[in-house]
């Protein structure tokens, strides 16, 4: 008899195998009757076992079998309660399929699985099955938005936004959690990165979690600033210092620019040719350069001494960065250099001088346990190649499901069989 290998295969509990069909489409219809004598009945919840008759027959796809579709035929039983008044019945469900689903769980979480770092529409048409069938099984079994009873702690946050329509500054904001483990874990797809939106989300927070927050990183975008001050206080800010970076190499830059469209002026055009190209040079670290791009950098620098300060205004303080100062001498050296700077007469730096004294705290706090934006940047970049593979994506729900399943779908739904739901 085949019967017996294909319930062996099928992993499916309590089920007997009572007839096997190969169709001409090269797929397997597998008729299959429960094992079980009882069921539970959905008005009093106790268990019954007065058999009354089959149900309608309801047809399941499976998990494949050597490249061939597989089909699961059930009549479910029905039975009789003699408990309640007027003796309703009840029809069985079995672990392996949810009510008014065409597939099995098995089959379900196959699909899920295919979906990881892919599209809905690319697997539809792999599988060969409905579009709005997948997309009914992601709303089925990925959250919308966080389950704060599956977390005890939050411990390290980040919060980042990313534009949803290029050019068009339309923001969303990603909030995130790295975990004790190094995982990382999606809070919140927030609909704009106003103080407003981020303090209400923050006050959703539950306390308990909310006071297992030891820091949370982000750039210098004050809605974001001022709302973490708000709602967990000020030393628990972390301002990225790559995004610090940023702004003092672009006021270097911006030096450098303003000093090459001079010397184009007062320059013949052979000499200033022979400049040409060092703008990657300039932005490069010391070590980075090879001695012949640092003769043409030395060039630079005769023609343009203003240039030689700011490169090493801009080192000096990618040094103090570096040094394993304590946040107090953190801050006794970026006050040192600021004066420094001042004294110089450079104007370049004047705009950052004015973002480094209004942070000087949460850019400080970096030196406590050297935290960056990283892992926040990262989990960005995921979301980014999301959209490009999605071609667009713009419902936030949808959103924060595509990301927690590309994060832990496989964690999630790797598994066979799904009876284990």
């Amino acid at each position: 008899m085949m019967e017996a290998p294909f319930e062996l295969l099928l992993k499916l509990p309590h089920i007997r195998v009572i007839r096997v069909e190969q169709t001409n489409a090269d797929a397997y219809i597998i008729t299959v009757e429960s094992t079980l004598q009882h069921t539970t009945c959905h008005t009093c919840k106790r268990r019954i076992a007065t058999f009354y008759r089959l149900d309608d027959g309801i047809m399941l796809q499976h998990l494949p079998m050597c490249g061939s579709k597989v089909f699961i035929r059930l009549q479910p039983k029905r039975f009789r309660c003699p408990f309640c008044s007027g003796s309703p019945t009840t029809t069985q469900e079995l672990p392996w399929y949810r009510p008014r689903s065409q597939f099995t769980k098995a089959y379900e979480d196959y699909l899920l699985m295919q979906c990881i770092n892919s599209t809905v529409k690319d697997v539809s048409i792999k599988e060969s099955v409905g579009y709005d069938a997948i997309e009914g099984i992601i709303e089925q079994y990925v959250q919308t938005k966080i389950d704060w009873s599956a977390h005890k702690t939050l411990d390290i946050l980040g919060i980042d936004e990313i534009a949803l329509r290029k050019g068009h500054r339309s923001y969303i904001v990603i909030i995130t959690a790295r975990m004790r483990d190094g995982t990382i874990r999606l809070l919140a797809v927030l609909p704009d990165r106003t103080k407003a939106t981020v303090v209400t989300f923050f006050q959703s927070i539950p306390y308990r979690l909310r006071r297992t927050v030891t820091d949370i990183c982000s750039d210098m975008y004050e809605a974001y600033l001022t709302a973490i001050e708000e709602i967990f206080g000020a030393d628990i800010s972390v301002i990225d210092r790559f995004h610090v970076a940023q702004h003092y190499y672009d006021a270097a830059d911006s030096l450098r620019k303003a000093e090459m469209v001079r010397l184009k002026r007062v320059r013949k055009k052979r000499e200033y040719d022979l400049l040409k190209g060092v703008m990657w040079y300039f932005r490069r670290r010391p070590t980075d350069i090879t001695p012949e791009e640092q003769e043409i950098l030395e060039c630079l620098f005769s023609a343009a001494p203003s240039l030689r300060q700011a490169y090493a205004f801009r080192e000096s303080l990618t040094t103090i960065f570096e040094t394993p100062y304590t946040k107090t001498e953190a801050i006794a050296h970026f006050q040192q250099w600021i004066t420094t700077v001042e004294e110089s007469g450079l104007t370049c730096f004047d705009g950052f001088l004015q973002l480094m004294r209004q942070h000087m705290n949460g850019i400080a706090n970096y030196f406590r346990d050297r935290l960056t934006s990283g892992f926040v940047e990262g989990f960005n970049n995921r979301i980014k190649v999301l959209k490009r593979r999605c071609y667009g994506i713009f419902n936030l729900k949808h959103i924060f499901q595509r990301i927690t399943l590309d994060l832990g779908g496989y964690a999630a739904f790797g598994r066979h069989p799904a009876t284990t739901k």
